[in-house]
């Protein structure tokens, strides 16, 4: 079975900041992770290569220290890691980074199944996975929670968490999957893992390399764009109402009314 894997590196959120002047993050000094659902897409290609055999290949696109991330995934399993780095690729939205993703995979060949995080927690759209699939015409199911193949080998089994419960859906390979944090338990790297991804070969695709279109990559290739950005500021304003109760609950609708809350 030939899965890819398609993971993320963004900044932690614990020592994440913000510059309120510029309206952007601050990257500088603040440790870049991998997106914590990309760890259960991960786990779940490691589950399936381990019980139906094959292959997982790890992509990611971003700058040259994002190698890190695909060591880590090497470590925790993986057993190969691509990175798609090229300035060119600079400041795409999801529609040019689906367009990158897409034809890295093309380049790879065939594959079974692409697996995916639900959503990265810095950009928090949902949009990459089910945009992949389109683009690579693959069948595709967002939200798994549980995942199985069934007896005929090509058939997958699944679990799909939605507003009012859960649907049970088959789906024939190959196809693509976002998965929730719910469908695993990410293992942890071992000291042979570790070792084996210290001296893992990481080939580096710029555009040139995929053949990519220069309209369609980076911030040329983006249809969205972001204006400006903002944190949100709080004002609580705290007064004791005195009184007897009725007079409490008369003042407290007056409040109320006054701001706006109730109807004259």
């Amino acid at each position: 079975m030939n899965i890819v894997v398609c993971i993320k590196q963004v900044p932690d959120a614990k020592t994440v900041r913000f510059d309120t002047e510029k309206g952007t993050l601050v990257r500088e000094g603040v440790e870049a992770v991998i997106n914590p659902f990309d760890f259960h897409a991960l786990e779940a290609g490691l589950q399936m290569r381990d019980t139906y055999g094959g292959k997982v290949t790890v992509l990611t696109m971003g700058p040259l220290q994002a190698e890190n991330a695909l060591r880590e995934a090497v470590s925790l399993g993986a057993d190969k890691g691509i990175l798609l780095s090229d300035r060119a690729f600079a400041g795409a939205d999801t529609l040019a980074t689906t367009y990158t993703l897409a034809m890295a995979i093309k380049k790879l060949g065939p594959v079974d199944l692409v697996l995916c995080g639900k959503q990265a927690i810095d950009g928090d759209t949902a949009q990459v996975g089910p945009g992949l699939a389109v683009r690579l015409g693959l069948p595709h199911v967002t939200c798994v929670n549980a995942l199985s193949v069934l007896d005929d080998g090509k058939t997958l089994h699944i679990m799909r968490i939605n507003e009012d419960g859960y649907d049970i859906l088959e789906l024939e390979m190959p196809a693509l999957l976002t998965v929730l944090a719910s469908l695993n338990t990410p293992r942890l790297p071992s000291l042979k893992g570790k070792m084996r991804a210290g001296k893992a070969d990481i080939p580096v695709w710029d555009a040139g390399e995929l053949g990519a279109e220069p309209g369609r990559i980076g911030l040329a290739g983006s249809a969205t764009r972001v204006i400006s950005t903002s944190v949100p500021t709080f004002k609580a304003r705290r007064e004791i109402l005195e009184g007897s109760a009725e007079e409490q609950v008369k003042a407290l609708v007056f409040r109320f009314k006054e701001a706006g809350f109730l109807n004259a």
